[in-house]
């Protein structure tokens, strides 16, 4: 629902900030497996085949990630950064390289980097999502928060956040944007 015309002043403001912006897929559509013939099963959340299994080849994908930059691109005048995340992380080799080809490179979240912003609140309390991350993250971890998950009833941000952030620093900790890791040689190889 972000891709709607309402959100576009939103995202024209961060843009205008120098934020990077990646690529979800529309439907979110999650990977299954690979197929034979370079072909993969996929689980979309949304659109006509919601919640069904679908097979999609190289093409198919690339339609996906450029609706999604067709709309960013009506918004904000400006085109997605050539990153993209599959929902849910999951992937495999051949779906990373499928979405390469469509000129996009993966990025992905370590498992200490997945903060749990979307379970919840019931079962995992912020209190224990923030003493989790606190002992499990390590050094050239992406982390990954949504900071406004709808089924999570105590919000996670900013309770988890700035506590997660000075706790990291106290521990030695410094972080880095998506921009400062593109001019890191291996990850300007990636995308170019």
């Amino acid at each position: 629902f972000s891709l709607d015309d309402s959100w576009s002043s939103f995202w024209k403001n961060l843009k205008k900030e120098g934020h990077v912006f990646g690529n979800h897929t529309y439907q979110h559509t999650y990977f299954i497996n690979d197929l034979d013939n370079n072909k993969v099963m996929v689980r979309p959340q949304f659109g006509p085949y919601a919640g069904k299994k679908v097979t999609v080849d190289q093409p198919n994908l690339c339609s996906e990630l450029q609706l999604v930059n067709e709309r960013f691109k009506k918004m904000t005048g400006s085109p997605l950064d050539p990153v993209w995340r599959a929902p849910g992380g999951k992937v495999s080799p051949q779906y990373i390289e499928m979405g390469h080809i469509c000129g996009y490179t993966h990025i992905g979240w370590s498992p200490a980097g997945f903060l749990g912003d979307e379970l919840s609140s019931e079962k995992f309390s912020n209190k224990y999502l923030l003493d989790k991350a606190l002992r499990e993250i390590r050094s050239g971890d992406v982390l990954m928060a949504h900071l406004g998950i709808w089924s999570r009833q105590d919000a996670w941000a900013p309770a988890v956040l700035e506590p997660l952030i000075i706790g990291l620093k106290e521990k030695g900790f410094c972080f880095e944007t998506i921009n400062q890791t593109k001019r890191n040689s291996q990850f300007s190889r990636i995308i170019q």
